[in-house]
């Protein structure tokens, strides 16, 4: 769709979903997720199309009442605000305004939002195939039963494991059964930046070096992972880190990938260049969730059969989710909150404007 399509609708709402079992957060567990979805409505002469995207930032209370901390810097009250007084000014504009209020926006999950927008109203990007490979995801507290099904679902035997969660000795012990499940399992590690330096190494070298793919943010203090890599020579990944407001990408020897969120990263036009530049120094970008609802993974999908065909996405994260927003492709309007909505009538010389703010 040409960009001189004009925004003739939006409509913001929000959401909230339990979580059952709790998701971990870092270092954290959550045990609901709270987003907003917008939706917009254009106008390409005389012919209307709607999208709609997730922005949910990884931020709030986790499920003890503690601030979670480490990933979106900004509240969903913050964007909330941003949002309902931004969306009514896009009425009437070309398409293309979305770019610059992605440029402008101080928030990641806004730049991401109003980017992914344009990119689902002006190209083909809504009907580009998903990716299908998958990469369950297990931990040491997980239902055995569960796991053993999980590991059996690694078609192309590849697992995530998040560790540092629990005790070191048992998160070993858990790793070395999962291999003895399957032995051709390559491992993605994900500690969170859980362990000390002495923990690190303690923890990898009990582990069969040949079956780990790379171990993210291992320890608590980043500086610390060259050093974890030089002693016990095992890659490590950047996951949190690229979060921070002053990460700037730069080649280092044992770094194996970075671990993207690109719905806490920034707009699409940021997460293309960091992957080029990755690429270009030979580092892996993976995709990953950063706890969406499932119209936020479907896209993310999408977005990793373009940007990164070579790798599986990290988003084995729906299972807890206790409802979908999806029902038969349509948003299930029962589950969702309005907040606000605007129409500009077709007739530009109309003055009224149908206008709902709750």
């Amino acid at each position: 769709m040409p960009t001189t399509a004009i925004i003739h609708a939006f409509n913001l709402s929000r959401y909230r979903i339990k979580l059952n079992p709790a998701l971990a957060v870092g270092q954290q567990r959550i045990n609901q997720r709270h987003g907003l979805i917008v939706t917009l409505t254009v106008n390409q002469q005389g012919t209307l199309s709607t999208q709609y995207v997730e922005i949910a930032p990884l931020s709030g209370l986790d499920q003890h009442g503690q601030a979670i901390s480490g990933f979106s810097p900004e509240s969903l009250a913050q964007v909330t605000t941003a949002l309902s007084a931004q969306l009514p000014t896009l009425l009437g504009q070309s398409v293309s305004t979305l770019l610059d209020l992605a440029d402008s926006s101080p928030f990641a999950s806004v730049q991401f939002g109003y980017s992914l927008l344009h990119a689902k109203l002006t190209t083909r990007f809504n009907q580009g195939l998903l990716e299908q490979r998958h990469v369950p995801l297990v931990h040491d507290a997980m239902d055995k039963q569960l796991v053993s099904q999980k590991v059996k679902a690694a078609k192309d035997n590849i697992i995530k494991v998040k560790v540092a969660q629990t005790d070191i000795d048992s998160e070993i012990a858990f790793i070395h059964h999962i291999l003895q499940l399957n032995p051709k399992l390559r491992l993605r590690l994900d500690a969170n930046r859980g362990f000390s330096f002495e923990q690190a190494c303690h923890f990898l070298s009990c582990l069969p070096k040949a079956s780990i793919d790379y171990i993210e943010e291992p320890c608590c203090q980043p500086q610390d992972n060259l050093d974890l890599y030089n002693t016990v020579k095992v890659k490590y990944a950047l996951d949190e880190s690229l979060l921070q407001p002053d990460f700037v990408f730069e080649a280092a020897a044992g770094i194996g990938a970075l671990v993207i969120k690109p719905s806490l990263f920034g707009s699409l036009t940021k997460l293309q260049q960091l992957i080029e530049q990755a690429q270009h120094n030979g580092v892996r970008c993976i995709l990953s969730s950063g706890l969406e609802s499932d119209i936020g993974i479907i896209d993310l999908k999408k977005l990793s059969k373009v940007l990164t065909p070579d790798d599986i996405p990290g988003l084995d994260t729906l299972a807890s989710f206790e409802q979908c927003l999806l029902n038969e492709g349509e948003l299930n309007q029962a589950l969702v909150e309005l907040i606000a909505e605007q129409t500009q009538p077709i007739n530009a010389d109309s003055k009224t404007a149908k206008e709902a703010v709750l």
